[in-house]
């Protein structure tokens, strides 16, 4: 199962671009908003140069990259959570999302439409960020109406949680900066809350130098030259002295996520990295990999990449000492790499 990330933001910010440029798929792209209705989906490598160095030590048959989904969402406008240009079916598209990058439109062109016929960017995170805020607000007006009417012993502790969250999200805070312990983030988990997801924001300019005055650090990218770019080979690349910012965005929503890449080298016959959640332990990595694993694991054998590449060969990191044996509890560290035994 990869990770999603669902790109939104105001019409014409730049969404299907980025979508475009990401995952070199064709979609409809026009200076008019609702272009997008049906969500694009889009499978994307994550770049990894140390997994191209583990293939050169293990020389392998084949190679393979993790993935991230992406998921290009209609615009949101104001209303949104009211039906406003269809935006209870496009904020039912993010709510199956594991995080989300927000697309802010920085750039200027008279001959592609603002909805608010002017570029505020401030007013723009605003909006967004009000219509997800609402629509989580109805989330839980509903649940409490529902559970207050069919309490229980066991779940009056659930109440007011739910209760406590409202409280935050009617005074305009996001899910994700209620102070919540790791229980109740785990006892709301289920209702897939818009303002709990991680966010990435993206400012969309044309221009060289930009710097707003925003509460939270963001990326900036002209996401029109990234479209052209994405059409080059490498070879036309090089020649243009052209370089993608894409893989920058990428491992930052990677790391926005909480996830690790672990590695596996399946005998010797193909190098793969895999996504993992931080402080996973080695059970779930293992499931990762194979379904039965679970069952079946009796241990696994564990070196970091560097020690492996330094000794360039299995069985010299086996002679030098560098591979360990591991049981179920081992939390897998970043960048191992894990030879299962079952």
């Amino acid at each position: 199962m990869s990770f999603s990330v669902g790109i939104i933001g105001l019409p014409n910010a730049g969404k299907s671009t980025l979508f475009k440029a990401l995952t070199k798929k064709e979609v409809d792209i026009a200076s008019h908003p609702f272009t997008t209705i049906q969500p694009n989906v889009g499978i994307v490598t994550v770049p990894d140069e140390k997994l191209k160095k583990i293939a050169q030590v293990i020389q392998p048959e084949k190679v393979t990259e993790t993935i991230i989904e992406f998921i290009d969402i209609a615009g949101l406008v104001k209303g949104a959570h009211k039906g406003e240009g269809l935006g209870n079916q496009f904020l039912a598209h993010i709510r199956n999302c594991d995080a989300i990058v927000e697309i802010i439109r920085v750039f200027e062109n008279p001959n592609i439409e603002h909805i608010e016929k002017d570029i505020n960017p401030k007013r723009d995170i605003e909006t967004v960020k009000v219509e997800l805020l609402m629509k989580d607000l109805e989330t839980l007006e509903n649940l409490l109406t529902k559970l207050e009417k069919e309490i229980k012993t066991k779940d009056l502790k659930k109440f007011e949680l739910l209760k406590k969250i409202k409280e935050s999200v009617s005074q305009e805070k996001l899910i994700s900066e209620i102070n919540l312990t790791d229980e109740e983030k785990s006892e709301i988990k289920e209702y897939q809350f818009l303002t709990e997801k991680p966010i990435l924001y993206l400012l969309n300019t044309n221009k060289k130098d930009i710097s707003l005055d925003l509460e939270f650090k963001y990326l900036t990218m002209n996401l029109k030259d990234e479209e052209g770019i994405s059409e080059l080979s490498e070879s036309e690349m090089k020649e243009l002295e052209m370089k993608s910012c894409l893989d920058q965005l990428i491992l930052a929503c990677y790391n926005v996520l909480d996830l690790i890449t672990f590695f596996t080298v399946k005998g010797g016959k193909e190098a793969k990295a895999w996504t993992l959640k931080q402080g996973s332990n080695t059970i779930s990595a293992a499931e990762k990999v194979h379904s039965d694993f679970r069952e079946k694991f009796i241990r696994a054998e564990v070196i970091s990449w560097q020690k492996l590449v330094e000794a360039d060969s299995w069985a010299k990191a086996r002679e030098l000492g560098q591979i360990r044996t591991i049981g179920k509890e081992y939390i897998v560290q970043d960048e191992d790499i894990l030879e299962f035994k079952i």
